[in-house]
């Protein structure tokens, strides 16, 4: 199995998800199955029925979480020494070189990514672009509307 990259603040929220599912989310289906099955029959249960289907897809997510942690390498992108050199778990600064609209983005995992924040997946055409360059850098992404060109403006590591 290969490993993946997650920031930190990722794998805690990772860890914080799976810690809610088994003490909170996994209790609770069982007791909801519990009260459908003293209801009687369980052919015609729609209670029933519904709580199984909650089961069956808590017990998948806490096996979908739990290999995501297994597999993670966790980088904690304060502890990056990359040389001024956007890498993963950077924090970037761009001028959009058209429009002259300045935005920040961090490149994290696939998990973790949340574009609204500014945390940019690194498998994303715009991460892939920025990985690599320095602060005066011009990255030129491919998007849908054309090719966009970003000045690297400064790199963080925080």
């Amino acid at each position: 199995m290969s490993t993946y990259p997650i920031t930190k603040r990722g794998a805690e929220l990772l860890k914080a998800e799976l810690h809610k599912l088994k003490t909170v989310e996994r209790p609770g289906v069982i007791q909801a199955i519990a009260e459908a099955r003293a209801q009687g029959d369980l052919s015609e249960n729609a209670d029933y029925d519904a709580a199984k289907e909650r089961q069956g897809f808590i017990e998948g997510r806490i096996a979908e979480v739990e290999g995501k942690l297994s597999a993670a390498q966790v980088i904690d992108p304060s502890t990056l020494d990359a040389g001024g050199r956007v890498v993963f778990g950077a924090t970037v600064d761009l001028e959009d070189e058209d429009s002259g609209a300045a935005v920040t983005y961090q490149i994290v995992g696939e998990d973790e990514a949340d574009l609204k924040k500014g945390l940019i997946n690194i498998s994303s055409p715009i991460a892939r672009a920025l990985i690599g360059k320095e602060e005066g850098d011009v990255a030129e992404v491919q998007a849908p509307g054309g090719v966009r060109r970003y000045e690297v403006v400064a790199v963080r590591y925080e």
